[in-house]
């Protein structure tokens, strides 16, 4: 597929990401909102693609929502059908909304917060399943500012991983936050210098891709994100129907093989 306002690369197991609007802070519009969830897609159903970096080009990662698609009065109904997806009775219903998808994604994805994430940037960092960010960059919920709420998900979100008083904070005020504090909060995973940030992502990425079983990654990223709806009891249930079809699969064959053999791995995810 032919992109405008993102590019789409591959480098053997890792796709990236890129958001390209940097004259605009990677403001979100429609046809980069599009362009994003088809390249998240392609990225899923790719079976060579192992791991997702999604990054910003120049230095902002991702501002929010372009302030010109704002403006447009009266505002398009985000409840519209058109923005909806054919239902997958594979994924969670909570998983397939307009902004909630990047968890059904069967890859790991990688937020590389290059610099701003506000509003809309926020969550798509929020939603991935790894955060790290440049020393440089800032955060801020922003919605209070613009006269708006917890969009998409994020109260329901943001506690689970900053805590509750944390939360309400960076909601209500929309103050900015560094990524000193995003790392002393949980928002963040890790802090790394700007020119180092998409390599690091990237090694992340080739790590998930060739250290560890991408079935195993696959099976815990949907344990992960399936727990907030389940008792201990239902996510006990779930760990161990998954580990008898673990300890069935070719990938915990070569995990004791390589073990014992002194030997990199060779997973191949079955």
């Amino acid at each position: 597929m032919n992109y405008q306002q993102i590019l789409y690369e591959i480098d053997g197991p890792v796709a990236t990401v890129t958001l390209n609007r940097p004259t605009r802070m990677n403001a979100l519009t429609k046809v980069m909102e599009a362009e994003l969830r088809s390249a998240i897609e392609a990225a899923g159903q790719d079976s060579s693609v192992r791991a997702i970096v999604l990054v910003g080009a120049g230095k902002a990662f991702c501002a929010g929502m372009d302030m010109d698609e704002l403006e447009v009065l009266p505002p398009e109904d985000i409840r519209a059908e058109k923005w909806m997806r054919p239902y997958d009775m594979n994924r969670r219903a909570d998983y397939q909304t307009r902004y909630s998808y990047f968890p059904a994604a069967p890859k790991p994805i990688i937020s590389a917060v290059n610099g701003a994430a506000a509003g809309l940037g926020l969550i798509l960092a929020l939603y991935s399943d790894f955060r790290i960010a440049s020393e440089t960059a800032v955060f801020a919920t922003a919605f209070a500012k613009r006269g708006l709420i917890a969009e998409h998900g994020i109260a329901w979100i943001l506690p689970r991983l900053v805590g509750h008083a944390a939360a309400m904070d960076l909601l209500m005020t929309s103050r900015q936050v560094t990524a000193q504090e995003a790392l002393s909060i949980g928002l963040v995973s890790r802090l790394v210098p700007p020119d180092e940030l998409l390599s690091a992502a990237r090694a992340l990425a080739q790590g998930l891709a060739s250290e560890v079983s991408p079935r195993s990654v696959k099976v815990m990223k949907r344990q992960f994100w399936e727990a907030p709806y389940q008792t201990l009891g239902e996510a006990i249930e779930l760990a161990n129907t998954e580990m008898v079809a673990s300890l069935q699969s070719e990938d915990f064959k070569e995990g004791v093989r390589h073990f014992i053999e002194k030997r990199p791995a060779q997973f191949t995810g079955k």
